[in-house]
């Protein structure tokens, strides 16, 4: 089976209330999204490359993978208004080649480790789905619409998720065909559509790290300088 990382950089970036997208912020000298290639482009089990990028930069995106000879990189594509538009397009990319594993991740989480895409490929090879993700260490309150607590989950069966999540092309090409039959269809995330569509399919949790940060907000940027000077 053919590793093919899914890299989606398809957002605006408006929380970050600039005009130019976070994954091409600057941190240690590099863009961002150059930074999160690079994790993948450098690991020996990684295949090829596939990103999906807002349509307006594809040419900047081009002239970063060509200044730094990136040789994975085999396709870049446009999603759509919604998360889950980047992840279709990524199926439709591979259809006609459907013995791969897609293996998604945030564009914006700069810093994923080789050891957390080793052990998803490992988990992967098992023939399973697989997720990223940590322990949370806050107490989680459920609310309801009147901002009242109705429920205390057990901490110890919570996690905060982090990307990759991995899944054979089989598994996540049969959840989104069933999903988009759905006319309240809804997606965040790839897990959560196959978890919806496939109930049966099992989806395992692999460890993140803390520093797999997602950069989503300004203070997340210093966060990341100082990730990488520990680096």
């Amino acid at each position: 089976m053919k590793n093919v990382a899914v890299i989606l950089a398809g957002g605006s970036g408006k929380r970050m209330g600039g005009s130019v997208p976070k994954q091409f912020l600057i941190l240690g000298k590099k863009p961002i999204i150059q930074l999160s290639i690079e994790a993948f482009e450098n690991h020996s089990e990684i295949d090829e490359i596939c990103i999906i990028i807002h349509a307006d930069f594809i040419p900047e995106l081009e002239g970063i993978v060509k200044e730094n000879g990136f040789r994975k990189v085999r396709h870049i594509l446009t999603g759509g208004k919604e998360r889950s538009d980047s992840s279709i397009a990524a199926i439709r990319a591979y259809q006609k080649e459907p013995n791969v594993n897609l293996i998604f991740h945030d564009a914006v989480r700069p810093f994923v480790s080789k050891d957390i895409i080793s052990n998803v490929i490992s988990h992967l090879e098992k023939g399973k789905s697989v997720a990223v993700a940590i322990p949370t260490v806050d107490t989680i309150f459920q609310i309801d619409e009147n901002d009242r607590i109705v429920s205390v989950p057990q901490r110890n069966l919570l996690r905060r998720a982090q990307t990759p999540q991995a899944f054979s092309y089989k598994v996540i090409k049969k959840a989104y065909d069933i999903a988009l039959k759905d006319p309240n269809f809804v997606a965040t995330d790839d897990c959560g559509v196959v978890l919806k569509y496939l109930p049966t399919e099992a989806i395992f949790t692999v460890e993140g790290e803390e520093t797999n940060i997602k950069i989503t907000f300004e203070g997340d940027l210093v966060l990341g300088e100082e990730i990488l000077k520990g680096k």
